[in-house]
């Protein structure tokens, strides 16, 4: 790849600075064994990457069903840390939410659960804090009091330094935000969002509220599941393409549109669809879920790929936003 210098930028109204380009560690113990998955974070440090995501769940099949998650990852991200004594060079993020047990209190955001998930995480990490503690969903049966308890035990006690969620709507942002402010507590520094060309749902409600309140935005999936990636040429054979079959045909016009924009522009789809997420404002690091060396890098590469007005105009004119609300639906 070609020599790319790594850009930072604050998490949300933080302190904090991530890069641009964060490595998600999801397929590590799943897709990519320990051995890639080591080589990969060597890759992602020699980059500049310094935003490392992970969650206790990580490591096999995510389903929205599953009985149990693995812990595979952040067992994998722990071993690497050992091994290389880089702790102090990343901003090391997990996430709670989802099943870590059979027991009724094995999930979700019980003040019960996250005392028990952050100390497991600990143990699987290898570490004595994390930098950012994600809630992995919106948990609307446990109220925010009861949420922010432990939280600001756990930053107290230095097991976590900032609080960060993920799939949210702006209503439970404005709502967390509104008590942590009542409690003199920091509250969220992040958001983690599906976003991308391809779904730009939360340009309506969800990122207005961010920027009002000064939280940093992360993209997960910044290629669609591998839509905005480019069509597989004759003979082609990639995992991604099973997930692919009906969206391909709902999709077929915008993508002809798309990929000749990407052609014209001199980039691959995939690469013009992350350096679009970088010149939203909105956003503070763009999560690469890199399989492979060669997937981190290209995804650090799109950090020198420019996108004039003209070009974010074609885009937004293939890839339609929502409007933001209410202006969006109402006179």
């Amino acid at each position: 790849m070609r020599e790319t210098s790594m850009e930072y930028r604050h998490l949300g109204r933080s302190g904090l600075l991530v890069s641009r380009v964060g490595l998600g560690t999801m397929n590590f113990g799943d897709a990519t064994g320990e051995a890639d998955a080591f080589d990969i974070m060597d890759r992602a440090v020699e980059l500049g990457v310094n935003f490392f995501d992970s969650a206790d769940v990580y490591g096999g099949p995510q389903k929205p069903d599953m009985v149990k998650g693995y812990g595979t990852s952040e067992e994998i991200v722990g071993d690497w840390l050992r091994r290389s004594g880089r702790r102090d060079d990343i901003v090391l993020a997990t996430k709670l939410y989802q099943p870590m047990g059979e027991g009724p209190n094995d999930r979700r955001l019980s003040a019960f659960h996250i005392r028990r998930a952050c100390e497991a995480s600990l143990r699987r990490l290898q570490t004595d804090h994390i930098d950012v503690y994600q809630m992995h969903h919106v948990d609307r049966a446990t109220p925010f009091e009861e949420i922010w308890q432990p939280m600001e035990r756990l930053v107290a006690d230095g097991k976590i330094t900032y609080v960060g969620s993920s799939n949210f709507a702006g209503w439970d942002i404005a709502t967390g935000q509104l008590v942590a402010q009542h409690r003199n507590f920091l509250g969220l520094v992040s958001e983690q969002s599906l976003y991308n060309l391809a779904n730009r749902a939360i340009e309506q409600e969800l990122i207005p509220a961010l920027e009002h309140f000064g939280i940093g935005l992360i993209p997960w999936s910044p290629l669609a599941m591998g839509v905005l990636a480019g069509r597989p040429t004759a003979g082609e054979t990639i995992g991604r393409r099973s997930l692919q079959g009906e969206r391909y045909s709902a999709l077929s016009d915008q993508l002809d549109a798309y990929e000749r924009l990407c052609a014209a522009l001199g980039h691959s789809p995939a690469g013009v669809a992350q350096a679009w997420l970088l010149h939203q404002p909105a956003v503070s690091t763009v999560i690469a879920g890199s399989r492979t060396r060669a997937q981190l890098e290209a995804a650090v590469e799109a950090l020198t790929i420019e996108l004039d007005a003209q070009a974010l105009d074609a885009l937004d004119h293939i890839w339609p936003g929502p409007g933001v609300a209410p202006m969006s639906y109402a006179w």
